[in-house]
């Protein structure tokens, strides 16, 4: 076990430290004693704000990852502006370090930029620090409206209500107007939403909690944020995706996922894995709208851009993510970079069961088109056509 040597400013001869060594980061968590009356009442009136504002539950929720014994250490706010957290600073904490931990209660629903408090929180934090906040999420809305509402009307008042705080702002041309009157109150966002947001801002979800109508998260600090300045709300997206020679192409697609559910795949992967039809099970980054346009293949009527523009063929593989990619035998996956990727993918002629029945198709396929690339084509076209209107195979 390590020790440090702890010199802070303003409280020398009254700390006593012990530096534990953090196996995953090699870096010291210091557990300090002091009986410096200023640092005292910091770290009493941080439990007392939290008594006042949240349950004993979500308090202990907080305790596992916020030393509230360390007020040197973490930061409790309830903003919604990214300004506060930059010009705030623990008492005494070592800026240059990082923070250790932050708590904000204000809903991610009453933040006009939400990621942009993601990041500024990102930016105190040191690695492997926490993030601690809340959200009311779009299903424990939809129960609130509903227990809440008379019957009679609950239905249409919970729809307007969707409406408006859910597709408005969503809606490119119209959003300026949305914000302007509302100011970014009382948003309607979805579970996956924030886990993506988070992610995308350099966070790892590493525990939630339910309370009171609201979802707890505690986010661990992993990265760097993205930045994406293209992040993308309304009903037509452009997906990342690789085209031939491992080239970067931008698919179109109507959305059937909850915006920033890109940067959950590897996390969903992770906890449901792979269904029939190598697509990822469970995936609750779907929305409602979205699993009847990936029923009838609606969503992929937007490809024909890619189509016409000549990014993909109208047979071929699948043009899929780098994160799909990498879980390919490295044989099949330097193999499929040298095709064009297609419209009509080979898994509707012969309708693989398993994630590596789909790999052994698509080998046989391209192996095929290279011989004899017209006849392989219209075979599979064929054989595709029959499969969907004779035997109505659909899209998992």
């Amino acid at each position: 076990m390590a020790t440090q040597q702890l010199t802070l400013p303003g409280l020398a001869g009254y700390l006593t430290p012990n530096a534990l060594e953090d196996t995953a980061t090699s870096s010291p968590v210091l557990t300090i004693t002091t009986t410096n009356p200023t640092v005292l009442r910091r770290e009493r009136t941080y439990r007392k704000a939290l008594r006042q504002r949240v349950s004993d539950n979500v308090l202990q929720f907080i305790e596992e990852y916020a030393d509230l014994d360390t007020a040197w250490d973490m930061m409790l706010l309830e903003t919604g502006t990214p300004i506060n957290p930059m010009n705030i600073n623990p008492w005494f904490a070592d800026y240059e370090a990082g923070t250790g931990c932050v708590v904000n209660l204000m809903r991610i629903n009453d933040m006009r930029y939400i990621n942009k408090v993601f990041e500024s929180v990102n930016h105190i934090l040191r690695n492997n620090g926490y993030f601690i906040g809340c959200v009311q999420t779009a299903s424990q809305r939809k129960k609130q409206f509903l227990e809440r509402i008379p019957k009679p009307v609950k239905t249409l008042v919970y729809s307007f209500d969707y409406l408006v705080n859910r597709v408005w702002p969503k809606m490119p041309q119209l959003k300026k107007l949305y914000f302007r009157l509302t100011k970014g109150k009382n948003r309607v966002i979805s579970e996956m939403e924030t886990y993506g947001r988070l992610m995308s801002c350099g966070y790892k979800i590493v525990d939630t909690i339910q309370d009171n109508g609201l979802l707890y998260f505690a986010a661990l600090k992993t990265g760097e944020p993205s930045f994406n300045m293209h992040a993308s709300y309304g009903p037509l997206i452009a997906l990342n995706r690789l085209g031939k020679n491992g080239k970067a192409i931008k698919v179109y697609k109507f959305r059937t996922m909850y915006p920033f559910s890109e940067y959950l795949q590897k996390f969903i992967y992770e906890a449901y894995g792979l269904q029939a039809g190598g697509k990822f099970k469970s995936d609750p980054r779907i929305n409602t709208v979205g699993k009847f346009l990936r029923k009838y293949w609606l969503d992929e009527i937007p490809m024909l851009i890619n189509l016409l523009r000549g990014d993909i063929k109208l047979i071929g593989v699948r043009p899929v993510s780098s994160h799909y990619l990498s879980l390919y035998p490295e044989d099949a996956r330097e193999f499929r970079k040298h095709f064009k990727p297609g419209y009509i993918p080979p898994f509707y002629a012969d309708l693989p069961k398993t994630f590596d029945e789909i790999v052994a198709s698509e080998v046989k396929y391209l192996k095929a088109y290279e011989r004899h690339p017209v006849l392989t084509d219209l075979k599979i076209l064929i054989q595709s056509l029959y499969n969907i209107i004779i035997k109505r195979a659909r899209s998992n």
